[in-house]
């Protein structure tokens, strides 16, 4: 197919990394960023612009890869009649784009996408359409990206979906961020650290999370917790999100045994 990839963010340049990987051809990258925009354009062969009206017209499929809350911005100008035209993003509703074309929809990815990864991830796509032809579009698109299967999700499943993956993705790296702060101020190598971490999310192929909790907040163990309340004083952030963690679990704990 044919692509025009409108942004130059992380996401755009994962997709469109994928999009070229899969045999398609980027024939424009759009971007106020002019900078970022011609840097993907020269990595992909193609022209950039930064406005709008400068838009190449002869692409299949239209990726509006910009920030949720720079959705409705980026596409005001925009008249694309009888093209697909997608939007990125997981909690913003398909419909911010019904102006710009009849054929518009979502192609959502669910993964943590940086442009400065060397290997890329693999990436499920979730879709929504508004009409069945953009939805075999568009449905193609995705499997050519994603070999497994294809998704299909409402706005109210992707809002769902997107707090789960805060909660698994953006949570769970902060913490890995203040323990990396924590093992930095106490002489401690972060790396130390990584068997463990590879082994807790390896298993989760496996085992349901909810079976895999082990510590001594879920033991019950006073002494030790007691310890580690004593050991982070001089940590006030960790020290406050340690006692709340350890409240959750031991509640969750006692909820699952009643």
């Amino acid at each position: 197919m044919d692509i025009v990839i409108i942004g130059s963010g992380n996401v755009a340049a994962v997709l469109g990394r994928k999009f070229v990987a899969a045999g398609h051809h980027i024939l424009q990258v759009l971007s106020r960023n002019a900078s970022a925009a011609s840097e993907l354009a020269y990595e992909w062969n193609t022209e950039s612009a930064n406005y709008s009206s400068l838009i190449n017209r002869d692409a299949d499929v239209y990726i509006v890869a910009v920030a949720d809350d720079a959705i409705e911005d980026a596409v005001k100008d925009l008249v694309l009649p009888g093209k697909v035209v997608v939007h990125t993003a997981a909690a913003v509703k398909m419909d911010v784009l019904k102006n710009v074309t009849d054929n518009y929809g979502v192609f959502y990815p669910l993964q943590s996408l940086r442009k400065e990864q060397g290997q890329i991830p693999e990436i499920p796509v979730y879709i929504e359409a508004a009409n069945d032809n953009t939805k075999k579009v568009l449905d193609k698109l995705a499997r050519s990206v994603y070999k497994e299967a294809c998704f299909t999700a409402d706005y109210d499943k992707r809002a769902k979906l997107h707090v789960a993956a805060v909660l698994v993705n953006n949570f769970t790296n902060h913490i890995f961020s203040l323990a990396e702060v924590y093992c930095k101020k106490e002489g401690i190598d972060f790396a130390e650290l990584l068997p463990l971490i590879d082994n807790t999310f390896n298993r989760l192929h496996e085992t349901p999370p909810s079976a895999l909790q082990t510590g001594p907040a879920v033991r019950g163990d006073t002494d030790t917790i007691h310890k580690h309340i004593a050991l982070l004083e001089k940590h006030p952030q960790l020290l406050k999100l340690y006692g709340f963690l350890t409240e959750s679990i031991q509640g969750y704990s006692l909820s699952e045994r009643v």
